[in-house]
């Protein structure tokens, strides 16, 4: 696990590897279909995020943190 400082990043950074441990098991079960659509929603989430710090106002950052989560 890492550990950043930023708690924000460090939950959403365990909340994907819980996503694709969860995936794998799906597939395993030939679940494919929503083992795809789970593994990209739910890791967006951190993508989402780290991309947040770099918007170019504070309305922008807003609108990346959350829109994202509506």
């Amino acid at each position: 696990m890492i550990n950043t400082g930023n708690i924000i990043l460090d939950k959403s950074f365990a909340f994907s590897l819980h996503i694709i441990q969860y995936t794998e098991l799906l597939e395993e079960n030939r679940k494919f279909v929503i083992a795809n659509q789970l593994m990209k929603s739910g890791t967006s989430i951190g993508a989402n995020i780290r991309e947040a710090p770099n918007a170019e106002s504070r309305a922008d950052f807003i609108h990346k943190i959350i829109k994202r989560i509506q």
